[in-house]
């Protein structure tokens, strides 16, 4: 195994109802847990998204309505799910940006408590774009030299962006085999809500990276426009955004 581990990691992929991580919901969930002996233990199944599954998700990964109908709702497996990834690091294909987002506003809907802040995120897809930039598919093909049979399916997905993480290990000298160096070289800007909200400038403070006030600091827009925090709390953001932006305008009260 290339990839040198101090504890367990987390490879997963989500299947949804959409691309709104403040809105949208989880339709499958795969996951492969790789010990620091290299064992793997799969998980992947079915979620009852307890909304309609639109037509054009669908026509991405093939999950209708009528499959999950039966399924358990995220907040019935929610328990289990946090004790399996406990303790882990994760890692995954675009994951920085979507799926873990929308995996932590799901656990935050149920009032499942999960400590994501002291994991490591390695996002493959970074890596990938960073050295060849281009799709999942393509990417297993050029560092496996494979055809993705099943993409779009979530455990297709979730191990293959393992297989082609290995291959980039062994591959490129300069970007690590730890999850603390992969992590580091996977993450284009170091953000603080998971969503790519609020991020660090180069004094370490918060800032916005989106809106009319995108590049000032956090703390300098609530002091000077009170009524901002006020529209994000009432807008349609990240519950995670939400807390971060609360636990910043406590702190300068």
């Amino acid at each position: 195994m290339n990839l040198k581990l101090k504890r367990p990691i987390i490879f997963f992929d989500l299947e949804t109802t959409g691309v709104d991580t403040a809105t949208d919901r989880i339709v499958e969930i795969s996951m492969v847990k790789i010990g620091v002996n290299g064992e793997k233990e799969v998980k992947t199944r079915r979620i009852n998204p307890e909304m309609h599954i639109p037509e054009a998700a669908t026509a991405v990964h093939g999950i209708t309505d009528e499959d999950v109908r039966d399924e358990p709702t995220f907040k019935q497996i929610a328990k289990s799910l946090a004790k399996f990834i406990e303790g882990c690091d994760f890692g995954g294909f675009n994951s920085n940006r979507f799926d873990l987002p929308l995996l932590v506003e799901e656990f935050m809907r149920v009032g499942v408590d999960v400590d994501f802040k002291r994991r490591k995120f390695i996002d493959v897809q970074n890596i990938f774009h960073k050295k060849e930039q281009r799709t999942l598919v393509a990417a297993y093909k050029f560092y496996c030299d494979k055809d993705l049979d099943n993409a779009h399916s979530a455990e297709a997905d979730t191990l293959a962006t393992y297989e082609v993480l290995e291959a980039q290990i062994a591959k490129y000298g300069d970007i690590g085999d730890t999850v603390e160096e992969l992590a580091e070289f996977s993450t284009h800007t170091e953000v603080v809500d998971f969503a790519g909200r609020i991020a660090y400038d180069d004094a370490g403070c918060e800032i916005f990276t989106f809106g009319k006030y995108k590049g000032r600091r956090v703390e300098d827009v609530f002091r000077n426009d009170p009524s901002y925090y006020t529209w994000i709390m009432n807008g349609d953001f990240p519950l995670y955004t939400k807390k971060i932006v609360t636990e910043i305008r406590l702190r300068i009260k």
